[in-house]
C-alpha cells in the first residue's frame, strides 16, 4: 500500500493498493457512508434516438466517486467492490444520485474520504505500508549453472546475480560434477542467507535444477526449504522471474502465510478451550471483564467487529495486550465467529 496524498483536515486519504492483501485490509477500512472515487469504466448507451437494437453502448472511462453503501472482498477471484450511490462524476455520462459498483483495482488510486477517521482504521492502513516496504519474498530463477534473484521490494523488482557455476559437462565423471553442483548450490543459500526478514522463496525454471536444488535444501538446509515452493517456467534468468510475476504466485502466496499464521491463532485458542483452562476467555461478557483486569495477553478478534469494538481494543493495547484481527473469509473466522467473534488468552485466571 502507497500513500498518495492525506488531508487529515478534511479527511481524505488517496492510496495506491499494490497487493491483494492491501484489497483486503481495505474491505474492512472502507465503511458506509464514505465517499471512495477512482477510475471506473462504464458502458454508456447512446440517448440520442438513433441507436439501433443491437448497439450495447460503448465503454467509457472516467472518475467517479460513490457514496458507500456496502462493501465485498471476493476471497477466490481478489476482487474488492463498493457499491453505492454516484455523488461525483461527469453529469453527461452518468446521472448523479443513481447506483454504481466500483471495482478496486491493484495499481490504481483509490481515494477515500471519511468524516471520522478511527485510530484502528488509520493503523490498519500503516500496518499495509510496513508490510509492503520490508522484503517477504524471493524469486530465485535456477536454470543449469546459472542463478539469478529477484528481491520483491514495494517499488519493484531489485535484481541480485547471476551467480555462475562451475559445473563441468555431463560428461565428466559424476562424483566431481555432483561436488562442483553442491559448491554452486551452496554460493546461492550463501546470498539468500543475508536477506534478513525472508518468509517466502521461489524456486523457478525450466528444468530438473530447480527440484534438485529444493531437494539439497530439504535435505541440507530445512529451514529454507520450509519457506520454499517450486514454480516452473519456460526460462530462467530474469524473464523467467517475470514470468513468475505475471502468474501471480508472489500475492496467492502472501495471502496464504496470512491466513495459516490466523488459522494457528485461532488453534491456538481451540486447544485451550479443549484442555478446559483457566487462561481463556471468549465471547463479548467474558473477554470484557478480563479486559477490565488487565488479564489478556493476546485477544483475537474477526475483522468485521472492529470497527464496534474499539473501546474495548482500546482498553486491551493499554493493558500491554496483544490484538491479532482474523478474517471471516477462511475457516479460522468461522471457527471464531462460532466462539462470538472475539476470544482471549490470558495472562492469569480471572475466576
Amino acid at each position: 500500500m502507497k500513500i498518495i496524498q492525506e488531508d487529515k483536515k478534511k479527511g481524505i486519504i488517496e492510496l495506491i493498493p499494490e497487493t491483494l492483501d492491501d484489497l483486503w485490509h481495505l474491505s474492512h477500512i472502507i465503511e458506509e457512508g464514505d465517499l471512495v472515487s477512482s477510475k471506473t469504466t462504464r458502458r454508456i448507451q447512446d440517448t440520442s434516438g438513433k441507436r439501433i437494437r443491437s448497439d450495447r453502448g460503448v465503454k467509457k472511462t472516467f472518475y467517479l466517486g460513490i457514496r458507500v453503501e456496502s462493501v465485498k472482498f471476493h476471497r477466490y477471484t481478489g476482487k474488492l467492490r463498493a457499491t453505492g450511490t454516484i455523488e461525483k462524476g461527469p453529469e453527461d455520462l452518468v446521472p448523479l444520485g443513481s447506483h454504481h459498483t466500483i471495482e478496486i483495482k491493484l495499481n490504481t488510486p483509490l481515494r477515500i474520504k471519511k468524516e471520522t477517521w478511527s485510530k484502528w482504521a488509520l493503523r490498519r492502513l500503516k500496518d499495509a505500508i510496513r508490510s509492503s516496504k520490508r522484503l517477504y519474498a524471493i524469486i530465485l530463477a535456477l536454470e543449469d549453472d546459472t542463478a539469478d534473484i529477484g528481491l520483491i521490494r514495494q517499488y519493484g523488482i531489485e535484481y541480485y546475480g547471476p551467480i555462475i557455476g562451475d559445473i563441468p559437462g555431463k560428461r565428466i565423471q559424476q562424483k566431481n560434477r555432483r561436488k562442483k553442483i553442491i559448491q554452486f548450490y551452496e554460493k546461492i543459500i550463501e546470498a539468500i542467507k543475508n536477506l534478513k526478514g525472508l518468509e517466502l522463496i521461489v524456486i523457478a525454471g525450466p528444468g530438473f535444477t530447480k527440484t534438485d536444488f529444493h531437494s539439497y535444501l530439504k535435505e541440507k538446509h530445512p529451514k529454507l526449504a520450509k519457506i520454499s515452493i517450486i514454480e516452473s517456467t519456460g526460462t530462467g534468468g530474469r524473464v523467467g522471474i517475470q514470468e513468475v510475476l505475471k502468474k501471480g504466485t508472489i500475492e496467492r502466496a502472501a495471502t496464504e502465510n496470512r491466513i495459516a499464521k490466523e488459522i494457528r491463532n485461532v488453534n491456538e485458542i481451540l486447544e485451550e478451550i479443549a484442555k478446559s483452562s483457566d487462561l481463556i476467555a471468549y465471547g463479548e461478557k467474558e473477554v470484557k471483564e478480563a479486559a477490565n483486569m488487565g488479564a489478556i495477553k493476546k485477544l483475537l478478534i474477526l475483522d468485521k467487529l472492529v470497527s464496534e469494538k474499539e473501546t474495548l481494543l482500546d482498553l486491551v493495547e493499554n493493558m500491554g495486550g496483544e490484538i491479532i484481527l482474523i478474517s471471516s473469509e477462511h475457516e479460522g473466522g468461522k471457527q471464531l465467529e462460532a466462539l462470538g467473534g472475539i476470544a482471549a488468552l490470558l495472562r492469569f485466571k480471572i475466576h
